[in-house]
């Protein structure tokens, strides 16, 4: 058990039987009336975010949240398989609990599977992916002082907006957090 005034963002927490991690948190002490934490959870079951109240003082369970390093096989329909790095065991996720993680995943790339008690939760990406642009207009030289942006096709189908000067074929370093460009790679 953790007191909520010891709460942290990234902490992950059991609330009601459901899995949450800390996404925001405030402590609030009215001039009037006991004082309380008021939270931003995001459910790591359904990647729903709720926000809840909760007494100070009052307790919450810690939940020990397992990663371990995979690595991406292939897609098979809607299943997308994973290999466990240390005993090379075999599982795969569906595309609706990859439904974000799916515009940045490329065959043989390692992340890290999130786990609570055997039961997998979803991946943690890296916060930024190389990938391949395979579809974008030609850049115009001189309209750069504007800082104009266009529309890129990136090779897991994401698409992104990009300064003028990229080209296909141009690897690009992508930030996973957001879906936005970050640079050249």
């Amino acid at each position: 058990m953790i007191s909520v005034n010891d709460l942290k963002t990234g902490l992950t927490v059991e609330v009601e039987g459901d899995i949450f991690t800390v996404i925001d948190f405030q402590h609030v002490k009215p001039g009037k009336g006991a004082a309380f934490v008021r939270t931003k959870l995001k459910n790591l079951r359904n990647g729903n975010t709720v926000e809840r109240t909760f007494r100070a003082g009052e307790n919450i369970g810690r939940a020990q949240i397992e990663n371990r390093d995979v690595q991406y096989l292939y897609a098979s329909g809607q299943e997308h398989v994973f290999m466990d790095n240390q005993t090379y065991d075999q599982f795969s996720l569906t595309s609706e609990q990859l439904e974000w993680e799916l515009n940045f995943l490329k065959e043989n790339m390692n992340v890290k599977i999130v786990s609570f008690q055997g039961e997998i939760l979803g991946i943690n990406l890296p916060t930024s992916v190389e990938l391949k642009v395979v579809e974008t207009e030609p850049g115009i030289k001189g309209n750069t002082a504007t800082g104009a942006t266009k529309n890129a096709k990136l090779e897991t189908g994401l698409n992104v907006q990009v300064p003028l000067f990229i080209n296909e074929d141009d690897v690009l370093l992508i930030d996973t957090r957001e879906g936005k460009y970050v640079s050249r790679a």
